[in-house]
């Protein structure tokens, strides 16, 4: 009561050359079994769910049980929801970052000082690195910085502010991940 089945599950040119070593024997109950297993799994899946028997009791006691319990679960929702995040959409001082010829000293990105011929890299690089300023005359008191440099911090002075400063600014001064 056994039957032969190959191992491959497609067929090549060669197969009428096959021989009798590269056969498998299965056992036919171990078949029937299988493939009914594969029929019934089959069609439980198109049956339809059986249909959910609900109450209608009409006393006060389950009625109050189940308002009380259906407000539980309200306030909970209500409580357990976040609040909106209210982000800065628009920056006060956002022109001072780049977008005009006045440069806010605390919070400008160390490309802003392109426009500024003398001040890339080495000033601007020092003026990121060292703030948050108070006044624009305290840039002058960087250490480390020679003569030559403060005088090109002078012919730029005019151009210069304070404002305090923005977490969401300062943290990209130095490197704002634009690459050219």
């Amino acid at each position: 009561n056994k039957r032969l089945v190959t191992k491959g599950t497609l067929g090549t040119a060669l197969d009428p050359l096959r021989t009798i070593q590269n056969c498998k024997t299965i056992p036919l109950e171990k078949m029937k079994l299988a493939i009914f297993a594969a029929l019934v799994s089959a069609a439980a899946a198109f049956t339809a769910p059986q249909a959910v028997k609900q109450s209608t009791a009409l006393n006060a006691e389950a009625g109050r049980r189940e308002f009380f319990g259906t407000a539980a679960a309200a306030a909970i929702g209500a409580f357990g929801v976040a609040a909106p995040a209210s982000a800065v959409v628009d920056y006060e001082a956002l022109a001072y970052l780049g977008g005009s010829n006045v440069v806010d000293l605390n919070n400008a990105n160390v490309r802003v000082y392109l426009k500024m011929p003398g001040m890339y890299p080495t000033v601007a690089g020092k003026i990121v690195s060292n703030g948050p300023y108070a006044s624009v005359a305290d840039v002058y008191k960087i250490k480390g910085l020679t003569e030559a440099e403060k005088g090109v911090l002078k012919k730029y002075e005019s151009r210069f502010t304070t404002f305090s400063p923005s977490p969401d600014y300062v943290i990209d001064r130095i490197n704002n991940g634009l690459y050219r």
